[in-house]
């Protein structure tokens, strides 16, 4: 399934959301057309919530099924709340929006060249995956410019071969090449999906619709 929405009037909506399989993390202040839009779209119960008294909530949360990555710059009561719903690892790390930095699905995950060893084997021990530091359309923020579930990968439109070649070794997963909200390649930014389906920033057009369903095999 996929809807078209906006938080706040903002399209970009994956910076205020994340999502897993069967939880998604909403910013507080979320309308309740946009909560039942993640709801039913994704299948998911939807927790609203600041982090670091922050609403963007999706550039600083990364999930698979096995936990939430977050900032370390979390507050506790905050921290609280997540780990009532899902296994959290606080990323104390100075490149520490998780979302922005994190591209995971169940299967893989590619992460901001910057990391760490010591990160990259705490991220894998944590979320269960093998994590490979790469940029992506020479963009360091991975999860920025990219959205994957665990059927298919939407990227940024000037990916390389290379990139897609490593989409798929390291997420199993086919990607696409695409856009959202009129144009903007940074389409982790303007959408929340999993393998149930998708909310997509309500500016983006008919053939940026088709293009992430194919590449999130939405059918």
């Amino acid at each position: 399934m996929m809807r078209l929405s906006r938080y706040g009037g903002n399209p970009n909506i994956g910076v205020f959301a994340a999502a897993s399989e069967s939880l998604s993390f909403v910013a507080e202040g979320a309308s309740p057309e946009f909560l039942r839009d993640i709801e039913e779209a994704l299948g998911v119960h939807a927790v609203t919530l600041t982090v670091s008294g922050s609403y963007v909530v999706g550039s600083l949360v990364a999930m698979n099924s096995s936990g939430a990555v977050v900032t370390g710059l979390i507050e506790s009561d905050e921290l609280e709340k997540m780990e009532s719903e899902i296994p959290c690892m606080r990323l104390d790390e100075a490149l520490n929006a998780a979302g922005n930095n994190i591209l995971a699905n169940d299967n893989g995950a590619i992460v901001h060249p910057g990391y760490s060893d010591v990160t990259v084997r705490q991220l894998e021990d944590f979320l269960g995956v093998e994590c490979v530091r790469s940029s992506i359309a020479g963009c360091d923020t991975v999860g920025s410019v990219c959205v994957a579930t665990n059927k298919g990968c939407v990227c940024h439109a000037d990916a390389s071969d290379d990139d897609m070649r490593l989409i798929a070794d390291v997420l199993k997963v086919e990607a696409i090449r695409g856009s959202v909200n009129r144009g903007s390649r940074m389409v982790g930014a303007g959408i929340v999906a999993n393998s149930k389906g998708a909310v997509v920033g309500d500016d983006s057009t008919p053939i940026e619709m088709g293009k992430i369903e194919d590449g999130l095999v939405l059918y």
